[in-house]
């Protein structure tokens, strides 16, 4: 395992860390985390040289803190840096900052959390905190030693993220950040511009929610075979951005314990300014192939969810992108057929409580409409 120094602090963390947001479940059951793999994922991970874990409090419908807490008892606490989440969205007053604080620190089993972001911030999450008190918050519960290093994850406008960085004395800051996200919220820019104010930049959706891990059409697959370093497109997608000096550590959601020896394997091979100009170049054209191909760019984070009415809305954009990706209409019109009626597009009824819920900002609406009329029956 290859570690970078953690911004302006005076310590260094693996280059791969461990998102707890995607456990494998039992009967796709996202409450139900399949304890036993889990914490041996995790462990495992800890043992072969990965020293931050990431969670927070909505993953797994709360129980991704509670299973974290779990793994990290037997001295694996005190061998890792802990992150989670405020869940800033669900607070109403400035007590409440530390009502959900204190709930996780006793999920977590711990008396202290090492990193404590403030979740997924937008323009109107921030101001809506601000007000609230949030940057005195986080002073005092530094000063009560609840909490050692403060942060926030992104979700919003360039100009915001970079207002957001210039308000506070962070530590770090966590952008999604991957081969085709060069140029999305905080993006390219954000990276280099709080780098350059010394904080640690965390990249999650670094297989932009595992849509960059799956086989690859056969544009993608042809123009990574043009290099005469061969690779799987896994490790092109993370090793393109651990090229990247301004990158901290990348977060990958693990689901298995395959792709946990995978992906330390490919961090073994993490360090700066290693890719040729020519790789760099055939990442370029990959981008923008991919970016020819998907339709919707939704990473499954299930933030949107539940719906309502039952729509499985993730489920709706993972068909739609894969009838396009991959050019198989079949599979594709086969799985929306086999959907429960009430999971389908079709049941959409407009509400639009999903599309404020977003952290792409997707047209989700509009989308599940134009999904529908390509793939329903005639």
């Amino acid at each position: 395992m290859l570690y970078r120094r953690f911004g302006r602090e005076d310590f260094i963390v693996s280059s791969l860390g461990f998102g707890c947001m995607r456990f494998p479940t039992i009967n796709n059951n996202d409450e139900l985390i399949d304890e036993e793999k889990s914490i041996e994922m995790l462990r495992y991970a800890i043992d072969n040289g990965v020293n931050y874990v990431d969670t927070a409090y909505p993953y797994h419908k709360g129980q991704s803190e509670i299973l974290v807490g779990k793994a990290l008892k037997d001295g694996y606490r005190e061998r890792v840096k802990l992150a989670t989440k405020s869940p800033v969205w669900l607070t109403e007053s400035y007590e409440d900052f530390y009502k959900y604080l204190n709930e996780q620190l006793e999920k977590l089993q711990t008396s202290y959390i090492d990193m404590y972001l403030l979740h997924a911030l937008n323009k109107e999450r921030w101001e809506a905190i601000v007000k609230l008190d949030v940057l005195k918050f986080l002073d005092e519960a530094k000063e009560k030693g609840l909490i050692k290093h403060p942060g926030f994850s992104f979700h919003g406008d360039l100009d915001t993220f970079k207002q957001i960085v210039d308000s506070y004395d962070w530590s770090f800051c966590q952008i999604q950040y991957n081969i085709l996200d060069v140029d999305y919220q905080a993006g390219v820019e954000g990276l280099k511009y709080a780098s350059s104010k010394g904080l640690a930049v965390i990249i999650m959706e670094p297989l932009k929610g595992g849509k960059l891990a799956v086989t690859p059409p056969d544009e993608i697959q042809n123009l990574w075979n043009k290099s005469k370093m061969k690779r799987p497109p896994v490790h092109w997608a993370l090793k393109w951005l651990w090229n990247q000096p301004e990158v901290t550590l990348i977060l990958s959601g693990m689901s298995s314990l395959d792709q946990v020896m995978d992906n330390i394997s490919y961090a073994e091979d993490s360090e700066i300014d290693s890719l040729s100009d020519e790789e760099l170049k055939i990442v370029d054209e990959v981008r923008d192939t991919y970016n020819n191909l998907i339709k919707i760019n939704c990473t499954k984070c299930g933030y949107c969810m539940p719906c309502p009415q039952g729509v499985d809305i993730p489920l709706n954009f993972s068909i739609y992108n894969d009838r396009h990706i991959y050019n198989d209409l079949k599979s594709s019109l086969k799985k929306y057929e086999d959907l429960h009626e009430n999971k389908k597009a079709s049941s959409c009824i407009e509400c639009g409580k999903c599309q404020p819920l977003c952290p792409q900002n997707l047209p989700i609406i509009d989308t599940l409409k134009t999904m529908h009329e390509q793939l329903a029956p005639n």
